[in-house]
């Protein structure tokens, strides 16, 4: 089997020392084909490029993170990384299609594994954001009227879904092969008329399913 295919990213941020470290961090695993200092310059890499991912500053000239979010989320999954562990900012985040939320923080080695899972379409989250999120959601929401016709089991995958686990590591807990998640999640987004993993994220938080 050959080698695998570089990741290509673009790459977002107004501190043009982060830029240069990430550039240097990410390694030959990654491919960066586009570079921006703010929202309008990054929609405008990722729609000359078409990445694999993108990684981006939360707060950025332009309408941040945020915007190339909601602009771009169906050209390429989008990761925002930033200094930020706010309540708000990680709900918008993924209220907007974000399809993780990473700290800056966040040591290499662990950065390049979430981001191989974030290109594949994995949601990637620090688990005590993903828990102060379902917290939130939890206090706000008025009925749990989460699930409506799906079966115990995809319920069950659906809660694992939410808290940012991959296929396999589901699987692993469940005592169920990878392939049977793949398909209990896509019969999940069928019965819920959703189109992408992430938006099961969206979907869970939005129902305080845990």
């Amino acid at each position: 089997m050959g080698e695998l295919r570089p990741i290509r990213v673009v790459i977002a941020d107004d501190h043009p020392i982060w830029l240069s470290g990430v550039r240097t961090d990410l390694g030959d695993n990654f491919r960066i084909v586009g570079e921006a200092a703010n929202a309008t310059e990054a929609i405008a890499q990722i729609i000359e490029h078409q990445p694999d991912l993108v990684l981006c500053d939360l707060n950025m000239p332009d309408g941040g993170g945020l915007r190339v979010v909601r602009e771009c989320g169906e050209i390429a999954p989008v990761v925002i990384l930033t200094v930020s562990q706010a309540e708000r900012d990680v709900l918008d985040a993924v209220a907007a299609g974000a399809v993780g939320y990473l700290l800056k923080s966040t040591a290499i080695d662990e950065l390049r594994g979430a981001l191989w899972k974030a290109a594949a379409g994995e949601p990637v989250f620090s688990p005590a954001l993903a828990s102060l999120v379902l917290t939130e959601f939890r206090r706000l929401r008025e009925a749990d009227t989460s699930g409506e016709g799906l079966s115990d089991r995809e319920r069950e995958v659906l809660q694992y879904v939410a808290r940012g686990l991959t296929y396999k590591e589901i699987g692993e807990d469940l005592f169920i092969s990878a392939k049977t998640v793949e398909n209990h999640t896509r019969n999940i987004l069928k019965k819920l008329h959703l189109s992408r993993k992430q938006e099961l994220m969206r979907y869970a938080l939005d129902h305080g399913i845990e």
